[in-house]
């Protein structure tokens, strides 16, 4: 979803409430530092005045005043960056934790077929992107309106022409140049990002099929196609940049200019008698002195492109609603039996299953064969709702699951799929990530019962070996029983197992096979294979072809 920069700004000022107080603070010494600046230069000119006679102030209250001044710019500037960063990295892990509950909200069905890499690209880049929001743009705004307010009235009481032009000039600077600066970039930054995300997807997916793409000799194709889209996003950062040191340039020039207009009024002014020399004086020095808040403005035009745009992904991640929402406050569920009855469903328009019906008594291992696509594996994701059917029901307990608490679903089923997602940790905690609390007593049974506890005990470091990124450091065999292990360790009563033999020898297919007819007491079992070998431990066989049962 596009949304303009001003709705990005107002969603991402509206999480700073829970740190309202440190953003006060921040504006508070941000401004008072910012004056302490400018009055170092007024107070130089009151000291020349002092020397010229022009002005009745003492010069060595000027000299203490003016190294006060000096003092304080430093402490209060520290000040004011410590508050705006402390604000950014909290917040920074406030939007990380929303993101990632709005990700477990949609997942599985809104995440299937998204890149990974443009997923991984809005958790890390784009979220730190929105640092420079919270730390260089929120406090700096509101610093520079307060800022400008407080020197036109000051340069005002001098000369209420000199006033005016001011209040132009700051105008002119940090609300006009960044509007212009913003309209001229356009879609740049958001058309950036997005690249930069799809180059992400783009590079992870070769890391992960790089056992492919070596296989079938399209190395140098895909090698090609990386740098390609490496130089297309070189070229847009570029731009970017371009954009942004013309943008500086324009400015700057501007406030030369401005300086120059301020100038040349003041002299009129003086030559005509509307203003004294001194007040003429200390008004040009002021208004020179006094550009830095809204330069800072003027800067953010170029460079918020691309903070807007890293915006505009995360908030699409956060409104996103779910294919399925969760269920709670029905009546609690326990598991006695499940059934599809006269299923229809499709995939973006495209039917996968069309009047499916299958019945899974309480205690029963229901085999489902059939070619692959057929939608077999669609229909163990229907039980655990991940979608909603079409038409007819899907039922546990003789409750459709549309009427069950999820909770209760979760704690009813395992669901195995055929590639097992494993974390670079220890082989132990991947496998409590089905029961948090388990014991080792309970890990090494679920372990045994899939017949991975003899290997697991045969690496060096056992059961806390750790596995590698994404689980490289293990056999696709191995993986796999470390996924069935993993619904034996959950133990629910309701097992949905996809392909749970497809890689492993006869020897393991066997003994996993044993395990789920000797554990089969009070488990109903909902097996897929295309193995005719797996099929012999079902008590019914049904066969799905082109989304049909026949």
């Amino acid at each position: 979803m596009r949304r303009s920069g001003i709705k990005v700004m107002a969603r991402l000022v509206g999480l700073v409430r829970p740190l309202a107080g440190y953003m006060v603070l921040a504006i508070a010494m941000g401004l008072a530092g910012n004056l302490a600046a400018t009055a170092i230069t007024v107070l130089g000119a009151y000291g020349v005045l002092s020397v010229l006679g022009l002005c009745d102030v003492a010069l060595a209250g000027v000299v203490v005043a003016m190294a006060v001044c000096a003092v304080l710019r430093g402490v209060l500037r520290y000040g004011e960056q410590a508050s705006n960063h402390y604000i950014a990295f909290k917040l920074l892990a406030l939007i990380r934790d929303r993101v990632f509950q709005a990700l477990r909200r949609l997942a599985p069905a809104k995440l299937e077929g998204r890149g990974k890499g443009d997923l991984i690209s809005v958790i890390t880049s784009d979220i730190e992107l929105l640092e420079v929001f919270y730390a260089h743009t929120v406090s700096p705004a509101a610093i520079a309106l307060l800022f400008c307010c407080i020197l036109v009235a000051f340069i005002g009481s001098l000369s209420p022409v000199l006033g005016a032009y001011a209040a132009a000039s700051y105008l002119v600077v940090g609300v006009v140049l960044p509007w212009v600066t913003s309209r001229a970039s356009g879609d740049r930054g958001l058309a950036f990002r997005t690249k930069s995300g799809e180059l992400a997807s783009f590079v992870l997916d070769s890391l992960r099929g790089l056992d492919e793409i070596l296989q079938y000799g399209a190395g140098e194709r895909r090698l090609a196609q990386m740098l390609g889209r490496t130089d297309a996003l070189a070229e847009d950062d570029g731009d970017l940049k371009r954009s942004a040191g013309l943008s500086t340039a324009v400015t700057n020039g501007i406030i030369l200019a401005l300086d120059a207009g301020m100038l040349l009024l003041s002299v009129n002014l003086c030559a005509t008698g509307a203003a004294n020399f001194a007040g003429a004086l200390i008004a040009v020095v002021a208004l020179m002195g006094s550009f830095g808040p809204a330069v800072a403005l003027a800067n953010l035009g170029s460079t918020l492109q691309g903070t807007f745009a890293a915006g505009n992904r995360v908030l699409d991640i956060l409104d996103e609603r779910p294919v399925t929402d969760e269920v709670s406050g029905r009546a609690p569920t326990s598991f006695s039996g499940a059934a599809v009855r006269d299923v229809t469903f499709s995939y973006a328009g495209d039917e996968v299953l069309h009047g499916v019906s299958l019945d899974a008594p309480e205690g029963s291992i229901v085999g489902i064969t059939g070619k692959s696509g057929s939608g077999k594996s669609t229909l163990l994701k229907l039980l655990m709702r991940f979608w909603d059917v079409d038409a007819g029901a899907v039922e546990i307990s003789g409750r459709d699951v549309r009427e069950v608490n999820t909770c209760d679903l979760r704690e009813m089923e395992s669901f195995v799929t055929q590639d097992t997602h494993l974390f670079h940790d220890s082989i132990r905690a991947n496998l409590r990530i089905a029961k948090l609390d388990a014991a080792d007593e309970e890990i090494e049974s679920a372990c045994r019962k899939a017949s991975v506890h003899d290997f697991i005990m045969s690496l060096p470091q056992g059961y806390d070996t750790p596995v590698g990124e994404l689980g490289d450091s293990l056999s696709g065999g191995e993986r796999q029983r470390i996924g069935l292990a993993r619904a034996f360790l959950h133990d629910a009563p309701f097992m949905l197992l996809d392909e749970p033999t497809s890689n492993l020898d006869s020897l393991n297919e066997a003994v996993i096979l044993r395990s789920l007819v000797r554990e089969r007491a009070g488990r109903t079992v909902l097996l897929v294979s295309h193995r005719s070998s797996t099929m012999r431990a079902a008590d019914t066989v049904i066969s799905v072809d082109a989304g049909r049962v026949s």
